[in-house]
């Protein structure tokens, strides 16, 4: 967000000054630990793709709440007002309904079932708040999105996707036979393995797409801009790749014994808006994808109509939802 009126408030420590900016800060969901700068005089907060801080909540109005910057004509100085918009649920400051409140630092705002936290940070202090959150939102071994700022991000991209009537592709991958890797090299090859393979696949992706590491050997991508037949051809692309990789085999187990091994890839692919508008049931439908590559032979690629399917089992629906769910109740705990 940007806005020209925004003035930062100049504070003095220990002989330095800094400049504080005013942040949103959440404190659970899919956006955990992120700072929102608030650099326009007004600020809308809610569900809709027009809001300025969008929230994905069903509990959260369209438009919920909004923060008003208002400045003191003499003094210059700000002050932060926090207004409910009517919102159906209401909003929480420090646990109470208000329709409006002046905000002071560390202020708790519940819209929905998300809580934010108002805060005035330095640059320091933002950049900390972000590299925090760059450790929640990543993989720590391959360093790909995990799986639930996966979810945050496919959901944002299918709405713009929505918007704009583009096209994109959601892509399910499993690497093959990934335990004999561990029961011949090494658990510590395996991890290296899965390091590479993560490496293999953002060489292979063009800019904007984006990779998570769904788990184990499971990986997942959505296409920007992609239709099924460029989906496919992207997928292909990332087995041959896989294929013809060396990986590295970290211990030494003889001479005899080789210091490279290999592995193939599995993948399944379903398209927006062709197999499915919903940004979740594509990701279903690329793990049926993914499991008839597996059935049928793996190393291949599988678009989603060349199943034959024409549903989702409980058994694919509930895997996606419970990592959904598992992701959001480990960062609660």
């Amino acid at each position: 967000m940007t806005g020209k009126n925004h003035t930062p408030i100049n504070t003095v420590t220990g002989g330095n000054r800094r400049e504080l900016h005013p942040v949103l800060v959440f404190l659970n969901g899919e956006l955990m630990a992120v700072p929102i700068p608030l650099e326009r005089e007004i600020v809308m907060i809610g569900r809709a793709l027009e809001a300025d801080v969008r929230i994905n909540d069903s509990r959260t109005s369209r438009l919920h709440a909004q923060i008003t910057t208002r400045r003191d004509e003499q003094t210059n100085e700000a002050s932060y007002h926090l207004r409910d918009l009517q919102s159906k649920n209401g909003t929480l400051l420090n646990g109470e309904l208000v329709r409006e409140a002046v905000l002071q630092s560390g202020d708790k705002i519940g819209i929905g079932n998300q809580l934010l936290r108002f805060e005035m940070l330095d640059d320091i202090d933002r950049e900390f708040q972000m590299q925090i959150y760059r450790l929640l939102a990543h993989d720590e071994l391959t360093g790909l999105l995990s799986s639930r700022s996966f979810f945050f991000e496919l959901r944002r991209e299918a709405g713009k996707a929505t918007m704009d009537d583009m096209p994109f592709c959601v892509l399910m991958l499993d690497l093959d036979y990934f335990k004999r890797v561990n029961d011949t090299y090494g658990h510590v090859t395996g991890s290296k393995t899965l390091e590479e393979a993560s490496n293999c696949i953002i060489n292979t992706l063009r800019a904007g797409d984006v990779a998570s590491r769904f788990g184990g050997e499971e990986f997942a991508i959505f296409l920007l801009d992609a239709d099924l037949r460029q989906g496919l051809i992207a997928a292909e692309r990332i087995r041959k790749t896989i294929e013809q990789f060396e990986f590295t085999v970290t211990r030494q187990l003889g001479e005899d014994f080789p210091d490279k091994h290999h592995v193939t890839i599995s993948i399944g692919v379903a398209s927006f808006p062709i197999d499915s508008r919903d940004p979740i049931q594509l990701v279903e439908m690329a793990d049926a994808a993914l499991y008839h590559a597996k059935q049928t032979g793996r190393n291949r690629v599988c678009g989603y109509q060349q199943t034959g399917d024409n549903h989702i089992t409980d058994e694919q629906s509930m895997f996606t939802r419970k990592i959904q769910t598992n992701t959001e109740q480990d960062l609660q705990k």
